[in-house]
């Protein structure tokens, strides 16, 4: 227990053996019930990165038919396209509600009395392991989105298409899996720059939301010391030397920021506040001092994803940071 206190009170250097482990943590009994729930989220996740890492678009189809407007080779061809790639733009979607829900099951075991966050977090790693997990694959899904402006072309295309095409009494099969009110919403979904960032943090101010009777310190407690663990793993080449793989230091610093940004949506003066229990200033320094190619994606989430960055509040010497 001392252990994460002493994350939160900053005084972690008199204290050298604490480490969250996100490479092996194990379930206890008392967390397999919802780790069980969760792992079955959790193994979907690198099909549907690998999906969208091999997304490729219909541009060039869609260019044709566009320009030869009474092809209907061409027409058809565009449609035959795109129809299979919103199929998989539906599973994505679909994807996002699992990852809100199985997210919330996580914060409703690690915030609920009668034990703190802390203790949480020190008793039951497995599930802040898969929170972490959540986090991770969250900024890698929305880094590559934002990469392929090709999904709302596509997307933009088959809504338009298919209105002209119902309009001539054409036979659309494909509207059993997508209909118009699937449509509206994945539309929504992925007008966000960070659509599955937007998830989360929709989920956790809905959980603070619902959950009227729980504090809402619990949460943001729970959120701020994940932030304080990762930061601390971070700049501690004792923890970091421990870890087995490079890439964990990746996920601990995609992790911190996730954090950052759930904290900055949930707490009503965010996470740039001085009254913040996040080290915003240490936070910013441990990603600066990592290789830029490593953390442009996670600087800009920062930029552009939190809600209180541009409030008054905020000190100069952090928004110069990120500047």
């Amino acid at each position: 227990m001392g252990n994460l206190l002493k994350v939160l009170t900053r005084e972690i250097e008199n204290y050298p053996h604490f480490f969250l482990d996100f490479e092996n943590a194990q379930p206890t009994d008392c967390e397999r019930d919802v780790w069980n729930q969760v792992n079955a989220v959790l193994r979907e996740s690198e099909s549907i990165l690998s999906g969208l890492q091999a997304y490729k678009g219909a541009g060039q189809e869609i260019r044709d038919a566009i320009q030869n407007p009474n092809d209907m080779f061409l027409q058809e061809r565009a449609w035959n396209s795109v129809c299979p790639l919103v199929i998989r733009l539906k599973k994505f979607y679909v994807f996002s509600l699992k990852l809100e829900e199985a997210l919330q099951s996580l914060l409703h075991s690690l915030t609920c009395p009668p034990y703190t966050p802390t203790q949480h977090l020190e008793r039951e790693q497995a599930l802040a392991k898969q929170f972490a997990e959540i986090l991770h694959f969250t900024l890698r899904f929305d880094e590559l989105k934002m990469r392929i402006p090709a999904i709302q072309n596509d997307f933009s295309y088959y809504r338009r298409t298919i209105s002209r095409n119902r309009l001539n009494n054409m036979n659309l099969n494909i509207e059993n899996e997508v209909n118009n009110e699937m449509a509206n919403r994945m539309s929504l979904f992925y007008a966000e720059a960070t659509p599955m960032l937007k998830t989360l943090s929709t989920a956790t101010t809905n959980f603070v939301t619902v959950n009227k009777t729980l504090p809402l310190e619990n949460t943001t407690d729970c959120l701020s010391t994940m932030a304080s663990v990762c930061k601390v793993m971070l700049e501690t080449p004792e923890y970091t030397s421990r870890f087995n793989s490079e890439d964990t230091l990746l996920f601990c610093m995609r992790v911190m920021v996730g954090v950052i940004i759930l904290y900055d949506h949930v707490h009503p003066n965010g996470a740039f506040n001085k009254s913040s229990k996040i080290d915003m200033k240490g936070c910013i320094k441990v990603l600066k001092d990592q290789p830029a190619d490593n953390v442009e994606g996670l600087l800009n989430a920062l930029k552009f994803t939190t809600k209180h960055l541009n409030d008054e509040s905020t000190p100069k010497n952090i928004r110069t940071m990120l500047q």
